[in-house]
């Protein structure tokens, strides 16, 4: 009877089937031709039911269906609803039977018209509804549903046609082989039962092996309630979940935002612990059954936001630097800079778009730039130089220039990088540093190292000449009281006042020199005779007898010379300086305001100065020798961070002796290393005792000669003083001039290696008063500038000052240096050098050099910066 049944449902679904292809036919020609939307929704109603029955169709073919899903589907083709179990089943087993398998191909071959038919619709609908449907459109249309009519109707006849032979066989065959149907249908159903099982059951594995083994999270969730039905061991490991848990959960609460994400929209996925990633979702919908089921693929955007964000720091680093940055093609044809470029040369990115990176650009002579830069590059090599840049006004200006490339995965080139600095100040400040590698910053005179050099040329000269050089000594009488008297400021002016005067009496071959303090050096070159210096002498002697006016003082000051001839009094410049020297000290012994010529009867301070050697040597087995503290402030606090240690000499006789006087004699005793490895433990030991008494820390700054510096024992000595009181290296400061420096030649580099790996700091003293180099500020171990106290004289007022001032400043910062400014002695120097960036400063403001005892006292009783005040000057 269910079979009956079942053939009845085939007859009754082939007539279903057969009057919607018709009618669907019928409802379209009429929609095409009348545009009535009651015949497009006809149309609708049986193409659904086509496609409905196709459907059910193509899932048995496959294999694998949801059988509840595929009964619905032929429920709603209008089928007997008795009879669809048995039509499922036929249409599964028994498809190839007679009738039934030409039936299913003539099925089959129809469904591409049938597709076109509900596309030809939708042409027709859109059509209609821009407007009225054009004649020959119309006709057009037609004669496609009229063609593919004739396709379809043959073989729903066909198929009609063998449905029904295929209903009479299958009746014929029914009733006579029904007991044995009934047991090879046993029997086969029995073995399709466990084929579609393990089918199935492989089905199920492979689609959980994919699932589980995706990279990206995939959760299945109910889109009507949107709890997770499935999910994907990625998902769980993402969330710090089990699979089973997150059964139920809620799919909205995975996220941060506490809301299900919109498709491509970055959102934060939390783990159990809190923990957030970002991802981005994919979702598609999805009929499970009869519930709509929204499959969300969740993929990990960690690394593209993280490379995303370094390119956005990238881009923002290329246009905040201050170098300008150029990027052009392998043809040199400019594509972007950066704002430090516009800044420096005027054009925008729209004016040098395209156009080439060498067309203003130049080498220094006005060349163009040679091949042999781009030879460079395209070899692998990066090409740094120094060329001549044009800006958009026109003007030239200096420029530092780097060149690289960019290639490709052949290494061909396909970018280059240039970077560049406008250079205008710093070579500006090169010039200024040059000047002052050879001129005295406070006077504008030579300096004594360019001042040998003049006197080594001059005697050169004499001496292929057959003439005299001689050079004048010449140094002020009483100096001394107008400092004590006045201020160092005054001073300072005076000097300068001495130094034009000097200048103006010269003649044009005639060169003045400063060599330190108030001493000054004159040379006179092709002289007669040594004698013929007398002349010069005499009027130096009158012009400086005048009165000074400095400020609102009028000084009155007289100077003592010395003469010493080439080739009478010594044939190098050293030896004609130091015997001008003694006859100047002559001079200034007898008579002051006179003028000696050297005789080598002048030994009197020799031997003077060889008493002073005689006590020196007891010096050291009495201890005699103590050191004074002088602070180093903070600028911007006013906080002692500092102290330098300075030698002084308890004389039985002459009272306290400063270094000036006997350091000189100790160099040439040999006995300045002995003196300096004192100095070394006393202020080691000194930083010890303040530890010990709980005061802040400090840094020691020692001085140390250029002799003790380069000797080897030199760092082994200091580490024994640091060893011996436990003290860190960074808690000690070596002062050395840059004189000494440049004097101890490739040792210098060793020591200050040394020095770096013990942790201590080097500042280079009196920067800028002597012969200069730039080069050894590199130095691994230097980490202070000094700057010297006839820079500090005269600020703010002294234009030139405050210039040489700030330019050493930029030296320090761009070389990361911290700068100390020594001899400041008035408010006004402090906020000057405050404003222009030095760290530090030390001087008769703040404090003169005290006592240990005293430096204590300071540091106990004012653990707050106090109020700066003026210190008045007094012997130090």
């Amino acid at each position: 009877m269910q079979l009956q049944v079942t053939l009845a449902g085939f007859l009754n679904g082939e007539s279903l089937w057969s009057k919607a292809q018709k009618q669907a036919v019928v409802d379209l020609e009429n929609y095409a031709t009348k545009g009535d939307p009651v015949y497009l929704q006809g149309f609708r109603r049986n193409y659904a039911v086509l496609v409905t029955d196709r459907y059910a169709r193509d899932k048995i073919d496959s294999g694998d269906f949801d059988r509840a899903e595929v009964i619905e589907a032929f429920r709603r083709g209008g089928v007997i609803p008795s009879a669809i179990p048995g039509m499922v089943f036929i249409l599964q087993y028994f498809s190839a039977a007679p009738h039934m398998r030409e039936a299913l191909a003539d099925w089959h071959s129809v469904d591409g018209q049938i597709a076109e038919l509900n596309v030809i619709a939708g042409e027709l609908e859109r059509s209609y509804a821009a407007g009225a449907l054009a004649p020959a459109e119309l006709a057009r249309q037609r004669d496609r549903i009229h063609q593919l009519n004739d396709f379809i109707e043959p073989r729903s006849s066909s198929f009609s046609l063998h449905i029904a032979n295929g209903a009479t066989w299958m009746g014929r065959v029914l009733f006579a082989s029904v007991a044995l149907i009934t047991l090879v249908a046993g029997l086969l159903w029995l073995r399709m039962a466990r084929r579609i099982l393990a089918g199935i059951r492989g089905t199920e594995e492979r689609y959980r092996l994919l699932f589980d083994s995706a990279a990206s999270a995939i959760v299945m969730v109910d889109e009507s309630s949107g709890q997770i039905l499935d999910a994907n061991r990625t998902a769980a490991r993402w969330t710090g979940r089990g699979p089973d848990e997150l059964l139920g959960e809620s799919f909205a609460r995975l996220f941060a935002s506490g809301e299900a994400p919109q498709d491509s929209n970055v959102a934060l996925l939390r783990d159990a612990a809190g923990e957030a990633r970002p991802v981005e979702t994919q979702s598609a919908l999805a009929l499970w059954g009869e519930r709509f089921v929204r499959q969300a693929i969740i993929s990990d955007v960690s690394e593209r936001l993280s490379m995303e964000h370094e390119r956005r720091i990238a881009s923002e680093a290329l246009a905040g630097i201050a170098e300008g940055v150029v990027i052009a093609d392998a043809e040199r044809r400019i594509t972007t800079v950066n704002t430090a470029f516009t800044r420096i040369t005027g054009y925008d990115a729209d004016a040098v778009r395209t156009r080439r990176f060498d067309e203003t650009r130049t080498q220094l002579d006005g060349s163009p730039l040679p091949a042999s830069i781009w030879d460079t590059v395209a070899n692998g090599g990066n090409w740094k130089g120094e060329v001549s840049s044009r800006r958009q006004d026109g003007s030239s200006y200096p420029e530092l220039l780097s060149i690289s490339a960019i290639r490709d995965t052949y290494g061909r080139v396909q970018h280059y990088v240039a970077v560049l600095t406008d250079i205008t100040a710093i070579k500006a400040d090169r010039l200024r540093l040059e000047h002052l590698a050879t001129h005295d910053p406070l006077t504008g005179l030579v300096n004594r190292a360019e001042f040998e050099r003049l006197c080594e040329h001059a005697i050169l000269g004499a001496t292929h000449g057959r003439n005299a050089v001689a050079v004048l000594f010449v140094d002020l009488d009483a100096f001394k009281v107008v400092n004590d008297s006045y201020s160092h400021a005054i001073g300072d002016s005076l000097l300068v006042k001495v130094a034009e005067r000097i200048d103006r009496a010269l003649g044009p071959h005639d060169v003045a020199g400063r060599i330190g303090g108030d001493e000054f050096t004159v040379l006179l070159g092709r002289l007669p005779t040594r004698e013929d210096a007398r002349t010069m002498a005499t009027r130096l002697l009158s012009s400086l007898a005048e009165p000074v006016l400095v400020g609102d003082y009028e000084i009155a000051l007289s100077a003592s010379i010395g003469i010493a001839g080439f080739p009478l009094d010594g044939g190098d410049p050293i030896t004609l300086i130091t015997n001008a020297d003694a006859a100047m000290y002559v001079a200034k012994t007898e008579e002051r305001n006179a003028f000696r010529f050297y005789t080598p009867l002048m030994h009197a301070d020799a031997r003077r100065r060889l008493m002073l050697g005689v006590d020196l040597r007891q010096a050291l087995v009495r201890g005699e020798l103590y050191l004074v503290y002088q602070p180093n402030v903070e600028l911007r606090t006013s906080r002692i961070v500092a102290v330098e240690a300075l030698l002084r000499w308890r004389h039985p006789e002459r009272g306290v002796l400063l270094p000036d006087e006997f350091i000189p004699m100790a160099e040439s005793l040999g006995l300045i290393r002995q003196i300096d490895e004192w100095v070394m433990r006393e202020a080691c030991a000194q930083v010890r005792r303040w530890d010990q008494a709980h005061l802040p820390p400090l840094r020691m700054a020692i001085n140390v000669s250029a002799s003790t510096f380069g000797h080897r024992t030199f760092i082994e000595r200091l580490s024994a003083a640091l060893d011996a009181e436990q003290l860190d290296g960074k808690r000690l400061l070596v002062e050395i001039t840059e004189s000494a420096i440049l004097r101890l030649g490739e040792q210098t580099d060793r020591t200050m290696h040394a020095l770096h790996a013990l942790g201590v700091g080097v500042a280079i003293d009196d920067f800028g008063t002597g012969y200069s180099s730039l080069a050894y500020l590199k130095l691994s171990a230097i980490a202070f500038l000094k700057i010297d106290r006839s820079f500090i004289n005269g600020l703010p007022q002294d234009s030139n000052n405050a210039a040489i001032t700030e330019a050493m400043l930029a030296i320090a910062r761009s070389l990361g240096l911290r700068p100390i400014a020594e001899g400041i002695e008035t408010k006004e120097q402090h906020e000057f050098l405050l404003k222009a960036g030095c760290a530090e400063g030390q001087g008769f403001y703040y404090s003169r050099p005290e006592a240990a005892e005293e430096i204590a006292r300071q540091l106990v009783r004012s653990p707050k910066p106090a109020k700066l005040r003026l210190v008045p000057p007094k012997q130090r």
